[in-house]
């Protein structure tokens, strides 16, 4: 993982986890890429934010939910 792309400080966004020290959260990020955004189009809407920076987005989601157990509901 990438730690100095994803950084958390209680002074920033209430402590939720950020891009580099901005105020851009990596939730922000996620959503985006969920509701089909491209990396083209978020960069263009974020011109400080870096491809290398989405891509810490997706591994730190990566981490997160393989360690933690998230109730799913049954099929």
């Amino acid at each position: 993982m990438k730690p100095h792309r994803i950084t958390a400080d209680p002074n920033v966004m209430s402590g939720k986890p950020c891009i580099r020290g901005l105020r851009v959260t990596v939730a922000n990020v996620l959503r985006q890429l969920a509701n089909h955004r491209t990396y083209d189009e978020i960069l263009a809407a974020y011109p400080y934010l870096e491809s290398a920076d989405i891509d810490a987005c997706l591994e730190f989601a990566a981490f997160c939910a393989e360690d933690e157990l998230l109730p799913l509901a049954a099929s």
